[in-house]
């Protein structure tokens, strides 16, 4: 135990910790280095060049000539995968604080170094990209020293692209990271921290031993879920599963025990030994709560089932999303899935076209809202469909977020207008160092949903970064804004809006969907309703066949006669004829501006 070390790299996105994680890979030769960012296995990753998964991966080194056993885990940088920084945090004794030397220290880096402080890691501050023509180390040394109060001395200046300081990093680790504490002789007690689903070998959870000691072919059960099970298989992480005999106090390793149901694996339970249990289970880390809903349901309304079942295994790799059975009058059956923003509903919906080839349906993302009736009983609305009636109503509460805005004095003025545009209001600003300011906002959720991120980095030319917290509900004046298609309601394009909002967004919902539902035979009215009152109309004009091209001269009553029959017909069709929405105009609700 005196020679393991288990640390993870905390970083803002693009900070560079996946190639850093491939440095310290190729100098203690557990790996050749084929291509960047080894540990990001999904071509998603690859693709756009952010990791999505946590990722363990076990080295050795050599110091003194005594050798060490490191346990790397690998963190995304994006705000909404930190519930996988904190799974990782809860596993670790150290952490790598790495920062880049052209963009200083960001909002994502402080969010997840209090975490890390929370847990009482050990912190080691690297400067990346060290490099780089634009790289300002003294400066980017002033902002760490006033954001944890180090010493100097302690920072370690690094290029994870060239190679230097890597060997300094890994003695950092050695020297600096407390090995794991715990009693080999005590009862078993591992932390769950990942789950996959394989589909030879059945679910495969990753875990790290707080005390006591596992052996392959024990008879072990799930704390939390009482679940018992034989370990068929247990050993360490590499570029590939090893397997072992035994895995002592302080290990991170993976355990094979053929689960075939992936509730019963949970993200935060404790393993344990069903002859000699533990007392309790381990505290780790705190229950995610989603904060964007949409309905996810499938094209093909026979594909149900086989949704379900991607969605669950989804679930496993990724203990974040939650999911419940709803039902749509326009859309029929489907899932309302909780995401923990719209980057991550993003990537859960890429991953169940590759992964499982399922082709879905997403619908208008919003938030979760409180709705107290005249007696004062509350109740928590996921879905504006499930809205009760407006004269049954008191009054609703919509969650704020407490929004954290790092960037460059010069961006000040249109970063305000946004937030301001977004119901947001100023809470107070703070100067970083020279010319970086940090500015906090309370902001409605539902406000920043759908495209706050993309607009903030593109009126601050990419230099501003953000991260939020929930910071409670208030009152609010939100009404339910209905789309209807011929006098039919579409329950998945309804959504809350507040009162100042609501004419405008229903009038360029109008005029969006005019020009994205295909012609019919017949007139197809579009309106937007606030409850009985209409707030504005388009219309999609039919398409006609010319009935009377084979009258030449004459009556002008055969011409007449043709017409009115076509016009019967037309009234005919309309009463039967049905609309669809095609699923591209779902996704242009989203992007109205």
């Amino acid at each position: 135990m005196k020679h393991i070390r288990n640390f993870c790299i905390i970083a803002h996105i693009d900070h560079g910790k996946s190639t850093l994680a491939d440095r310290l890979l190729e100098y203690t030769n557990t790996i050749q280095i084929t291509e960047g960012q080894m540990l990001d296995d999904m071509d998603l990753e690859k693709e756009r060049g952010i990791t999505i998964k946590s990722h363990a991966i076990q080295m050795e080194y050599e110091k003194d000539g005594q050798k060490y056993v490191l346990n790397l885990i690998d963190t995304p940088g994006h705000v909404d995968f930190s519930y996988e920084v904190s799974r990782s945090i809860a596993a670790c004794e150290g952490a790598l604080l790495v920062v880049d030397a052209s963009q200083g220290v960001q909002a994502q880096t402080i969010s997840n170094l209090y975490m890390a402080l929370e847990h009482d890691l050990e912190i080691i501050p690297v400067i990346n990209k060290c490099d780089m023509p634009s790289a300002m180390p003294d400066e980017v040394e002033d902002e760490i020293v006033e954001l944890i109060g180090c010493e100097r001395s302690s920072i370690i200046r690094a290029s994870a692209r060239t190679g230097m300081g890597v060997e300094e990093i890994l003695n950092a680790i050695v020297d600096r990271v407390p090995h794991p504490v715990g009693d080999e002789e005590a009862p078993l007690q591992a932390l769950i921290f990942d789950s996959v689903f394989n589909s030879f070998r059945g679910i495969i959870a990753y875990y790290k031993i707080v005390n006591g000691v596992m052996r392959k072919g024990d008879h072990v059960k799930f704390f939390n879920t009482g679940m018992e099970y034989d370990a068929d298989e247990i050993g360490v992480l590499k570029m590939d599963m090893i397997p072992r005999q035994e895995m002592r106090t302080g290990d991170v390793g993976y355990i094979i025990s053929g689960i075939k149901t992936s509730s019963e694996v949970r993200v935060g339970d404790t393993i344990t030994h069903v002859s000699r249990p533990c007392s309790e289970a381990i505290e780790g880390f705190e229950e995610v709560k989603p904060m964007v809903f949409a309905g996810v349901y499938p094209i093909d309304p026979t594909e149900y089932e086989n949704l379900r079942a991607s969605l669950e295994k989804l679930q496993l790799n990724d203990a974040s999303l939650t999911f419940t059975p709803e039902s749509s009058v326009a859309l029929g059956f489907g899932f309302r899935c909780g995401f923990l923003g719209l980057l991550h509903m993003e990537i859960i919906q890429e991953r169940l076209d590759r992964e499982f080839d399922m082709d879905v349906i997403t619908t208008v993302p919003n938030v979760f809202y409180h709705i107290f009736d005249k007696h004062g009983n509350m109740t928590e609305v996921h879905n504006p469909s499930a809205m009760p009636d407006p004269t049954a109503i008191d009054y609703l509460e919509e969650p704020y977020i407490r929004a954290s805005i790092i960037t460059q004095t010069d961006y000040i003025g249109p970063i305000m207008t946004l937030c301001l545009g977004k119901r947001g209001e100023l809470v107070k600003q703070e100067y970083v160092s020279g010319n970086r300011v940090e500015i906090y906002y309370d902001i409605p959720l539902g406000e920043i949903v759908i495209d706050f991120y993309d607009k903030l980095k593109s009126i601050s030319k990419g230099y501003a970064s953000f991260d939020y917290h929930m910071n409670g509900f208030r009152r609010s004046k939100l009404i339910k804004l209905d789309i209807l298609l011929n006098g039919e309601p579409v329950d998945a394009l309804s959504t809350l809006t507040h009162e100042s909002n609501a004419y405008d967004l229903g009038r360029r919902m109008c005029e969006k969907l005019k020009e994205l539902i295909p012609r019919q035979q017949f007139d197809i009215a579009i309106q937007a309703a606030i409850g009985a009152k209409i707030i504005a109309r388009e219309t999609v004009k039919q398409v006609r066949k010319d009935v009377t091209a084979k009258c030449y001269g004459g009556d002008v009553s055969r011409k007449r006669k043709l017409l009115e029959k076509q016009k019967r017909g037309k009234k005919r069709m309309k009463q039967i004829g049905n609309v669809e929405v095609p699923q591209k105009a779902f996704l242009a609700v989203l992007k109205l501006d």
